[in-house]
């Protein structure tokens, strides 16, 4: 009995040095490098759309257990606002987040998210935008692979002197973007165009009277330090669609479980990134009130003449897409509709 108990003891003696030996060896194989992905963002490094974005690339991190690494390069110091979905087909960054209409004409069809269609919130806005491309997957979107969408608070007007009639407006230098500039021409300014990046300096010096921008921008890019006025009118509050969006080799490249958990971190980042929006919107208001800044919501009568001022620009839309065999009438008719359904 008692040399049994001898065998059975060196046994256990030599399978535990046996198993600590392949824990060390385990332990000293080399790690599997992990996946390393650039993306590229126009934001400053301190903005909250910037620090979303960490977030979303540090949860996926965390959930592929650190098989993906994703490095923000943020400042346009990758690629510039303008050129970031053309340097995310090309490969310059695996990732690319910036503003659909800094390439004006590019994605007609999406234009329509970008009409003054009296947006009220930016997650109204963020959930429109994609549900618009859920339903009519664009072909002008399929060079790239789409991460997710999202879109701005209300663009209001930010003015150096209080605009408060569509006279007081007339022969005025606006800051604008892509299809805004139609909205400027239309209210009887005259658009300029010009990134976010520049708009300050612009501002400042005087080389344009004011600037649509939704009211996080007064905080943001800190224009309620330029601007004293904000023109609130709600009827002709548009948005400006954003992307987010992967080189589609590097994203064929990438296994099919770490897709997956892409795909499930994009779905909650879509009322994330609008719910920012709002938040920052709050902000703004906030800190450009602390300046002294006004803020003037048109009445009805007065906003009537705002709005029938930019209709035009909806029906142009529309011919335009039906002169390039595009949708454009029903996906304006889904996006009033879903407009509707969201209030």
């Amino acid at each position: 009995m008692g040399e049994t108990m001898k065998i059975k003891g060196s046994w256990l003696a030599i399978f535990s040095f046996l198993l600590g030996l392949f824990s060390f060896a385990v332990r000293a194989l080399p790690q599997a490098k992990p996946i390393e992905l650039s993306y590229s963002i126009f934001f400053p490094a301190t903005h909250k759309q910037t620090l979303l974005a960490t977030e979303w690339a540090k949860e996926i991190e965390k959930r592929t257990g650190g098989r993906v690494k994703i490095t923000l390069f943020p400042g346009g110091t990758l690629t510039p606002a303008n050129k970031c979905y053309d340097g995310v087909e090309k490969g310059l960054s695996d990732l690319g987040m910036s503003v659909l209409a800094y390439t004006r004409g590019r994605f007609p069809l999406t234009e329509v998210i970008d009409l003054p269609l009296g947006y009220k919130t930016g997650l109204q806005a963020t959930r429109l935008i994609n549900a618009y491309y859920q339903k009519f997957q664009p072909e002008e979107l399929n060079t790239v692979r789409v991460m997710y969408l999202h879109a701005h608070g209300p663009g209001l007007l930010h003015t150096k002197k209080p605009v408060r009639t569509l006279e007081d407006l007339k022969g005025l230098k606006i800051r604008c973007t892509g299809l805004a500039a139609k909205i400027v021409t239309s209210l009887g300014g005259v658009p300029v165009a010009m990134p976010m990046g520049e708009t300050y300096d612009a501002l400042s010096r005087g080389v344009v009277d004011g600037s649509l921008a939704p009211m996080e921008s007064l905080e943001g890019w800190k224009w309620g330090e330029v601007v004293k006025n904000t023109t609130v009118s709600r009827a002709v509050a548009y948005t400006t669609g954003f992307f987010v969006v992967m080189n589609k080799d590097r994203w064929a490249s990438l296994p099919a479980d770490i897709q997956k958990v892409i795909e499930q971190v994009n779905q909650e980042w879509i009322d994330k990134s609008g719910k920012v929006w709002d938040e920052i919107d709050r902000s703004g208001q906030v800190f450009a009130a602390k300046l002294g800044n006004s803020f003037y919501t048109l009445p009805a009568s007065e906003d009537e003449k705002w709005q029938a001022a930019v209709r035009p620009i909806l029906d142009e839309y529309v011919k335009s897409m039906k002169e390039k065999g595009l949708p454009g009438e029903e996906a304006l008719k889904f996006c009033l509709d879903q407009l509707k359904k969201a209030k």
